[in-house]
């Protein structure tokens, strides 16, 4: 195997997931990986493992460059089982090594686990001493478990935030500059379908490590690739994202029976063009939630469309909306619409739900009994029209 080496003793031992597809609903085609990273030192450390079924990739990658015996001390930074699902073995094939985590992190790795390790506890601020180099330790709670934390090497400027800044993408390069804008891409996607909901909580983390006065080269997340060339690019990102700002952007979310709800997901996509809105069509079976998801980050409005069924919204908009809910996207300006037969009821469901999560709501609302006409789609499309003046606006 290759090495792969950040800085002059540490390298990244982790694995790559190449067919991989879903991760807790959230798509990702193009893989991912479970990084983790080996220090030599007077004291050799592992910081974090790897997902169970990839226990001997990880071990395969330490056997290159030493003994898996020598390492004395392992750093979990993060209990979910992508990161420590390999601990339990790499602790018994050590023998006895040194756990560090989190007081949370103790106690969620021996409720997983059910094993005794030796075990030492830190809190933000923390220090270690492994030789020439220093590890601190900054506490992450929600970011996105409670017994997140980073781990910080002061000596290389080297940060291991384990799933912050991460991107879900297997590739044969391991940083950042080898791949083009892709690594961006992916990395908004991966933000708003995991971290999206813990925004406040990110902004006032990124506060607190720039206090502590932490200078850094290079981010080691636990996925995707190393942030090598500029990290700072991927931290003014996380800002950006977390406060909140948006583009002149504004989704046409829907799904049709017999198109009558397409033709005026069109007709209004027209009306937001024509006010100079940067507009998108999205069809939720053509769509992947998540992917609507990473579309909304920087949308300013989104405007979701859905035909009734049984009098209610159609299934794939409840899916949507489900979905949605779980990752809270503030700061939007949501407009309703849909066609009914005999009955309505779709438009009402999406409102009463949007209204209990306490979403923005336009208190305009278009919906169409069967077919749309010439004079409804006109009227449509000035629905759209109002809704990016209003949007807009703001």
């Amino acid at each position: 195997m290759e090495r792969v080496e950040l800085k002059k003793g540490i390298y990244w031992v982790g694995a790559i997931d190449w067919n991989v597809r879903d991760f807790h609903g959230y798509s990702i085609p193009s893989g991912t990986t479970y990084n983790a990273y080996l220090i030599l030192d007077e004291k050799n450390v592992l910081v974090d493992t790897v997902k169970a079924p990839f226990y001997l990739e990880m071990l395969g990658r330490i056997s290159e460059i030493i003994d898996p015996s020598r390492i004395d001390v392992i750093v979990s930074n993060h209990v979910e089982m992508d990161h420590s699902g390999s601990l339990s073995q790499i602790v018994q094939r050590v023998g006895n090594p040194l756990v560090i985590t989190s007081e949370r992190g103790k106690k969620g790795l021996e409720k997983h686990y059910q094993k005794s390790m030796n075990f030492r506890t830190v809190k933000t601020g923390d220090t270690f001493p492994i030789g020439r180099r220093t590890l601190t330790f900054v506490e992450a709670p929600m970011l996105h478990w409670p017994d997140s934390m980073f781990t910080y090497i002061q000596e290389e400027r080297l940060l291991l935030p384990n799933d912050a800044f991460g991107q879900h993408l297997a590739s044969c390069q391991r940083f950042e500059d080898e791949v083009g804008d892709e690594v961006m891409r992916q990395a908004a996607k991966y933000y708003a379908n995991i971290l999206w909901p813990m925004a406040p909580l990110i902004l006032k983390k990124v506060d607190e490590v720039m206090k502590m006065g932490i200078p850094i080269d290079m981010i080691g997340p636990s996925h995707g690739l190393i942030w090598r060339k500029d990290p700072n690019r991927i931290i003014r990102a996380y800002m950006d994202w977390s406060q909140g700002k948006t583009q002149r952007k504004i989704l046409v979310v829907y799904d049709t029976m017999w198109g009558s709800t397409e033709s005026m997901a069109k007709a209004i996509l027209m009306g937001l063009i024509g006010e100079g809105a940067e507009a998108k069509l999205l069809h939720l079976r053509s769509n992947h939630r998540s992917d609507i998801i990473h579309e909304m980050l920087e949308a300013r409005g989104v405007l979701l469309g859905s035909p009734t069924l049984n009098n209610g919204m159609f299934p794939t908009m409840g899916d949507f909306l489900t979905y949605m809910k779980g990752l809270r996207p503030r700061g939007k300006i949501f407009g309703l619409f849909g066609s009914h037969g005999w009955g309505g009821g779709a438009v009402k469901e999406m409102r009463g739900y949007l209204t209990e999560e306490k979403f923005e709501v336009w208190e305009k609302e278009l919906s169409i009994q069967y077919i749309p006409d010439p004079e409804e789609l006109k009227k449509a499309i000035e629905f759209g029209k109002e809704f990016a003046k209003k949007v807009l606006s703001t």
